[in-house]
């Protein structure tokens, strides 16, 4: 049995094939970002065509297509409907153009303190309609106690969409302004997603590969079912940072505070392990301006890779942010991070006459020695790298943090070891180690270890079960499910009901699943008092399948 895992990044894609003894081929192909859906056949065919096809079971795919839809602007207006209610106005949270508000409420039980007001909403349907709107999205404040004004939108706006998104459909948390911006770019990507998906099952049919099961990874360090994802591609954001976090995890025994370095063509990607576990986004990320409910793995990400190109402003030298296209020594025009590296022997690719004699008429032309420029090129790419962790240290040591195990408060973050992948790590890692000093380990495979933690990145979901045991009902908004409980309904009961609909729901999504890798993250039972009578409990459970890799190499 064979796992595939293909990860798309900024300057490569890489694909491996791991087996129960490990990798067994690999590949690194330019990606192209016009044509995504070419950089992946083009490394999917190289496996093929190493690897006995009948012994694939799966594919784990990490892209940036939604992305870069959003970096780039790339995405389709969307019809915004909201309810909300007293409190905060709507309006604050205005996403886009086409965004209607509408009377209407419910309490913070669920309880509708003011009906929709049906005529407002054919109004903003209308106007959505004018604007040639086809995707929308239904967002009412308590949506996740009682989605019944959200699924009264989605009635009334009916044929008009293509495709809608309800709030409490991405997430039982209750965060309002987070999770209009959340279904917003649900529904912003959800088009060109959904031929990215189709275009990937087409490809894998004609390969002689529809057999194989395909996931896409997660932001959160897991994967998802490609059928799920066609309706929630806003988890798929940024989540080639988190093929990377888990391609370490695969490859490293990590116990320590650690830093964690990928160094790419276009980026490096910053993470930090607590003691031995990465750091989450727990609420969730900001895309753009707009804080979203999409829990992220915590990495960050700056202009230095070793495509990174060189240049030189007031006599002063510099790498990055920009990437002008590949480094000289693999057809480039302009000296990179990667042609300074080869200049010091550090790496030894490519042409590396042609890169010697680029970089040397560079630096004349700029009034420098070669060896002067390339020292103070590595040197500028290794401060950056230097400053930005400190920054980000010091700003989770100012605040309680999330594994992606547990909550940690007062637990102040001390690195004491660096784990360096990516293309240019064993070419930096002398020069990282000197100016960190720490120990500094580069694993084998560090060259495509991102795509590892694709191929090795387990299915995650998680679920949040709510129950009120005066009105005699448990509800999971995610799922939609809704039943009738008995008054003496416990919070033993909610968890034990929670941890079986997480399961079941796996199932559903054809995920094996034994509840070895479930667990409940948080649970809360409140007596309801009415005068002084206790009149029920408010119960919240939440678990989940914890992010992980299926097997390790360390």
């Amino acid at each position: 049995m064979l796992l595939l895992g293909i990860d798309v990044g900024g300057t490569h894609t890489d694909a491996v094939a791991i087996g129960p003894d490990g990798i067994e081929a690999q590949v690194k192909v330019a990606t192209q970002h016009d044509n995504l859906l070419s950089s992946i056949r083009n490394g999917l065919g190289e496996i093929v065509r190493n690897t006995d096809p009948a012994r694939i079971k799966q594919l784990n795919l990490s892209t940036t297509l939604s992305t870069n839809s959003i970096v780039e602007g790339n995405f389709e207006d969307v019809g915004v409907i909201v309810s909300a209610g007293p409190g905060l106005d709507p309006h604050s949270f205005m996403v886009c153009k086409d965004f209607h508000v509408i009377p209407g409420s419910l309490d913070h039980r669920g309880s509708e303190t003011k009906r929709l007001d049906n005529l407002a909403l054919e109004e903003a349907i209308a106007s959505c309609r004018k604007s040639g709107i086809k995707v929308y999205a239904a967002v009412t404040k308590f949506s996740p106690r009682n989605p019944s004004h959200e699924k009264a939108i989605e009635l009334a706006v009916g044929d008009n969409a293509d495709f809608i998104t309800l709030g409490h459909q991405l997430t039982g948390r209750l965060n309002f302004p987070r999770r209009i911006s959340t279904a917003f770019y649900n529904c912003a990507v959800w088009r060109i997603f959904n031929k990215f998906a189709d275009a990937i099952s087409d490809t894998l049919d004609e390969m002689g590969l529809g057999h194989i099961k395909v996931n896409i990874l997660k932001a959160d360090g897991g994967t998802m079912p490609l059928p799920l994802s066609r309706k929630v591609p806003v988890q798929s954001i940024f989540s080639g940072p988190a093929a990377s976090v888990m391609g370490i995890i695969a490859l490293c025994n990590i116990t320590h505070d650690s830093i964690i370095f990928d160094i790419g063509g276009t980026t490096t990607d910053i993470a930090i392990f607590v003691g031995g576990s990465p750091l989450i986004e727990q609420e969730g990320i900001d895309i753009g301006s707009h804080p979203t409910l999409v829990r992220a793995l915590k990495v960050l990400s700056i202009g230095i890779g070793g495509d990174s190109a060189i240049s030189v402003m007031d006599g002063n030298v510099r790498v990055g942010p920009n990437r002008l296209g590949p480094s000289i020594a693999f057809g480039g025009i302009v000296p990179t991070l990667t042609d300074a590296l080869i200049w010091k022997g550090s790496c030894d690719c490519g042409n590396i006459e042609a890169s010697r004699s680029s970089l040397a008429g560079f630096a004349a032309k700029h009034g420098f020695e070669t060896e002067e420029l390339a020292d103070l090129a590595i040197a500028y790419a290794v401060e950056k790298i230097h400053s930005s962790t400190r920054e980000m240290v010091d700003e989770i040591n100012q605040q309680p943090v999330y594994t992606i195990h547990e909550l940690l408060e007062n637990r102040r973050i001390i690195p004491r070891k660096i784990y360096i992948m990516g293309g240019p790590a064993q070419a930096m890692k002398m020069d990282i180690f000197r100016k960190f000093r720490l120990s500094t380990e580069v694993p084998k495979n560090y060259d495509v270890a991102n795509a590892i933690g694709a191929a090795l990145t387990r299915t995650t979901t998680e679920l949040e079960l709510f129950a009120d045991t005066e009105r005699g009902l448990m509800f999971i908004p995610s799922l939609g499910h809704r039943e009738n409980i008995p008054r003496n309904y416990m919070l033993e009961d909610a968890e034990k009901d929670a941890m079986n609909h997480l399961l079941a729901h796996l199932g559903e999504m054809h995920v094996a699943a034994d509840g070895s890798n479930a667990q409940i993250t948080s649970s809360s039972s409140f007596n309801m008092v009415n005068g002084v009578s206790k009149v029920g409990r408010n119960i919240r459970v939440k678990c989940q399948i914890k992010p992980g890799v299926v097997r390790t190499y360390s």
